[in-house]
């Protein structure tokens, strides 16, 4: 009698048993953890703000200057001191619009042969190989570029378009031009080696969480491994193929160097896709050490640098946006 009224007097008037009081009370450890995570997070956070403000404060006299009209104007003169952000940023987009469309195909066949064909031995090398690429730096790559694909596509690919498409409406003006090799053309094939390791590793990944289930299911009702492909695996892999795509997106927006070596440094919009042109990145890496403390011109390349990260927020903001109707 003496236990059990002991134990009934130890429950509340609900009949629930208490907590310990090493339950109820956060330990000293659990405080310093979740200081530490949340000085890490605000550090990111006051890292970035203080990159979007650096930009923007910088560029401020180029904006006041030129005007809206700073982003859209096309001429960029030092000697008279008129610049506008239009031609770095027509070459930033398209060489890095070729750089997707030339390495997310390769990324997605190398990513789904490494994990649904490849024997495991080979795949082990091959994807070893892969990561060993995306650990190149980009100057090798630009060195690489200029060496090698550059007297390429001077010798052989732009003569062979210019021969058999030159007569070719619309396709006239994307291929014509005196064969130098450099251009954007050859600034989006160096850029889609470079982003290809990266869209592949995350694909790679996306394709290995998937449940062998699903594609065993497919398997046994008969259906092909295109089938599979086209109607388990890309179903099933949309939102970390996408998140693929805009990191190697983000890449190639950014890159500096590589591009630099192969893409021609003029300051003009051409259609063609072999005439000489920049990119935002590499007009920055090229005129930034010539440019005074003070001068308008620095003033504009801070305005190009702020125009650049604003342009990969919005393209990490649209991603997500399709991420979100996706899933709804």
């Amino acid at each position: 009698m003496t236990s059990a009224s002991a134990s009934r007097s130890g429950q509340g008037s609900s009949g629930q048993v208490s907590a310990p009081a090493t339950l109820s009370r956060p330990s000293r450890a659990d405080l310093v953890f979740r200081m530490l995570v949340t000085a890490c997070a605000t550090l990111v956070l006051l890292a970035l703000g203080g990159l979007v403000v650096t930009m923007a404060f910088g560029g401020f006299r180029a904006f006041s200057t030129f005007g809206p009209g700073f982003v859209w104007h096309n001429v960029w003169n030092p000697v008279t001191n008129d610049f506008g952000a239009l031609a770095p940023l027509f070459g930033t987009i398209i060489t890095t619009v070729i750089a997707v469309l030339l390495a997310v195909p390769l990324a997605f066949g190398t990513a789904f042969w490494l994990t649904a064909m490849a024997p495991p031995r080979v795949a082990e090398i091959v994807g070893t190989a892969v990561q060993l690429l995306a650990a190149v730096p980009s100057i090798i790559f630009g060195m690489w570029g200029l060496f090698v694909i550059k007297p390429i596509m001077a010798r052989d690919i732009q003569p062979f378009l210019t021969h058999h498409f030159g007569h070719v409406p619309g396709v006239r003006q994307v291929v014509h031009g005196a064969p130098f090799g450099y251009g954007l053309m050859t600034g989006g094939i160096i850029l889609a080696v470079m982003i290809t390791p990266f869209i592949a590793a995350v694909m790679r990944d996306v394709f290995g969480a998937m449940p062998p289930m699903l594609r065993e299911s497919a398997y046994g009702l008969g259906a092909t491994r295109w089938e599979v492909m086209r109607q388990v695996v890309l179903p099933w892999s949309r939102t970390g193929l996408i998140g693929g795509i805009v990191l190697g997106m983000g890449r190639a927006m950014g890159e500096t160097m590589a591009v630099t070596f192969v893409i021609g440094d003029s300051n003009h919009i051409g259609w063609s896709l072999f005439a000489p042109a920049n990119t935002v990145a590499s007009l920055i890496a090229l005129e930034f050490p010539e440019s005074p403390a003070g001068s308008i011109k620095l003033a504009s390349l801070l305005a190009l640098g702020f125009i650049l990260m604003a342009l990969s927020f919005g393209t990490l903001a649209v991603a997500r946006l399709l991420l979100r109707e996706r899933r709804v």
